[in-house]
C-alpha cells in the first residue's frame, strides 16, 4: 500500500468508507460555514411551519426561530464575537452542579421529600472507570493502532533513556505532588477546614467548585517545578513565554473554533435541538416501556439527540423532567434514571460533529498529519463509542440485577 501521509493507515472496510466519505467533504472551517447556511435554511422553513415543542422544565412552549427575521440578524451581529469568546467551558463545575438540582426538582414532582447530592452516582462511575479503561485499551490494542499502522512523519524520535537530571526533575515534581496534595487535605480534613463549605461539607465546597483552577494551578506549577531543576527555565520571565510559545500550535484551531462557535451559538438560538430533544423524550414517555426495555429505549433516545445537543447539563434540563419521574413510577430511584442518561449522553460525543472539542482534535492531529480531517477522527472514534456504549449498557443492567448501591445512599430502586 502506498504511504499517503505520515501514517501507513489501512482504509479498508465499513470504518475506512466512512473514513473517505468524511474526509472527502469540504474542510472543517467550510462544512461548517456550508452547516450554518443549511440551518438558517431549515429554520427558516420549520419557523414558518410553527414548529414547536413544550419545555419540561418551564413548561413553556418553544418554537423553532428563524434567523432570517429582524431579530435573526440582530441576534448574529450582536453576538458574533461572544459566541467565539465564551465558547470554551469555563463553568462547566458551576452548570453541572446546577443539573443536579434540576435532578432533584425533577425527582419532586412525584416524592416531594426528596433529596440528592452529586454524589448519588460516584460508586457507579468509580466501577465504570476501570471497566471502561479495560474496554478502551482493547479497542486500542487490537482496532485502532493496527489500523494506524506505523507513524512515519519526522516527529519520529529515538528512544533514549532518562538522564540524571531528568530523574532529578521527575523526583522534585513528585515531590511537589505530595506537598499540593497534602495542602488540599489541610484544607479538606478538618470540619471547619477552609476548603469546605460554609455547611461543612465537601461537595458544596470552593474544591468542587473551583475544581478547574485548582488543576490549572497544579499543572503550572508543577511544570515549573520540573522545568527549573533540568534548567529548560532559567528565570521566571521564562514561564509566560514558553505559555505563550505553546499557543502556536494552536492557530489552525483558534480559527476553526470561530466558524464551529458560530454554528453551535446558532443552532441552540434556533430552539431546534430542544424541539427535537422534547419530542423525543415525549415519544419515549408514551411508549410505556419497563425494565431493561426502558433502559434500552432511553439509551437509544438520548443517544440520538446528543447529535444534535452536545451540552450534557442542557440535555439533562429537559430529560429530567420526562425520565426521573417515569423510572420513580416504575419503583426506579431518580439517582439510577441519571447514571443511563449519563452512558448514552457521552459515549458518543467523540463522533458528534458539532462536539465543542472535536476541532481541537483535529488541531492537534494535524500536526503530525497534515491530511487529518473531519473523516479520520470519526472513523478513529467509532470503535471506542460503540466499544464503551455496549459494554457499559450491560455493565449497567448487570448493576441492576445485582442492586448495587449507586453512591453514597442512593440505590437502583426506590
Amino acid at each position: 500500500m502506498a504511504n499517503k501521509g505520515p501514517l501507513e493507515k489501512k482504509s479498508g472496510g465499513v470504518l475506512g468508507a466512512i473514513e473517505r466519505i468524511g474526509n472527502a467533504l469540504p474542510s472543517p472551517f467550510i462544512l461548517f460555514l456550508w452547516l450554518v447556511v443549511i440551518l438558517v435554511a431549515l429554520t427558516t422553513v420549520l419557523a414558518a411551519l410553527g414548529v414547536s415543542a413544550g419545555n419540561p422544565t418551564t413548561q413553556e412552549v418553544v418554537t423553532v426561530q428563524s434567523l432570517l427575521t429582524r431579530d435573526g440578524l440582530v441576534w448574529i451581529l450582536g453576538s458574533l464575537v461572544s459566541n467565539f469568546s465564551g465558547f470554551a467551558a469555563l463553568g462547566i463545575v458551576l452548570v453541572m452542579q446546577m443539573a443536579i438540582g434540576v435532578t432533584e426538582e425533577a425527582a419532586q414532582m412525584i416524592d416531594p421529600s426528596y433529596t440528592t447530592t452529586p454524589a448519588n452516582n460516584w460508586y457507579f462511575m468509580i466501577a465504570s472507570c476501570f471497566v471502561l479503561t479495560i474496554v478502551g485499551t482493547l479497542v486500542n490494542d487490537h482496532i485502532i493502532e493496527p489500523r494506524l499502522g506505523k507513524y512515519t512523519g519526522a516527529r519520529v524520535e529515538a528512544e533514549r533513556d532518562v538522564t540524571p537530571l531528568e530523574k532529578k526533575g521527575l523526583r522534585n515534581a513528585g515531590i511537589f505532588t505530595v506537598i499540593f496534595i497534602a495542602i488540599i487535605l489541610i484544607g479538606l480534613i478538618p470540619a471547619n477546614g477552609i476548603l469546605r463549605g460554609d455547611d461543612g461539607s465537601i461537595i458544596n465546597g470552593p474544591f468542587v467548585t473551583g475544581l478547574v483552577p485548582f488543576l490549572l494551578a497544579f499543572f503550572v506549577l508543577v511544570g515549573v517545578v520540573y522545568g527549573f531543576t533540568v534548567g529548560s527555565f532559567k528565570k521566571v520571565d521564562d514561564i509566560p513565554r514558553v505559555m505563550a510559545d505553546s499557543l502556536t500550535s494552536l492557530t489552525g484551531y483558534i480559527v476553526l473554533v470561530f466558524v464551529i462557535a458560530q454554528f453551535i451559538a446558532i443552532f441552540n438560538y434556533t430552539n431546534l435541538a430542544m424541539v427535537i430533544a422534547v419530542n423525543a423524550a415525549t415519544f419515549l414517555d408514551n411508549v410505556g416501556l419497563t425494565g431493561v426495555p426502558l433502559i434500552l429505549a432511553i439509551l437509544i433516545v438520548t443517544t440520538f439527540v446528543n447529535f444534535f445537543m452536545t451540552s450534557g447539563s442542557a440535555k439533562w434540563y429537559i430529560f429530567a423532567p420526562i425520565f426521573v419521574p417515569m423510572f420513580m413510577m416504575l419503583g426506579f430511584a431518580p439517582e439510577f434514571a441519571q447514571a443511563v442518561y449519563r452512558i448514552a449522553g457521552s459515549c458518543t460525543n467523540p463522533i458528534t460533529p458539532i462536539y465543542p472539542y472535536l476541532p481541537m482534535v483535529i488541531g492537534m492531529a494535524a500536526k503530525y498529519d497534515k491530511k487529518f480531517g473531519m473523516g479520520n477522527v470519526i472513523s478513529l472514534m467509532i470503535p471506542y463509542s460503540f466499544g464503551f456504549l455496549i459494554v457499559w449498557t450491560v455493565f449497567i443492567i448487570l448493576w441492576m440485577f445485582l442492586n448495587l448501591p449507586l453512591g453514597p445512599g442512593a440505590g437502583v430502586f426506590l
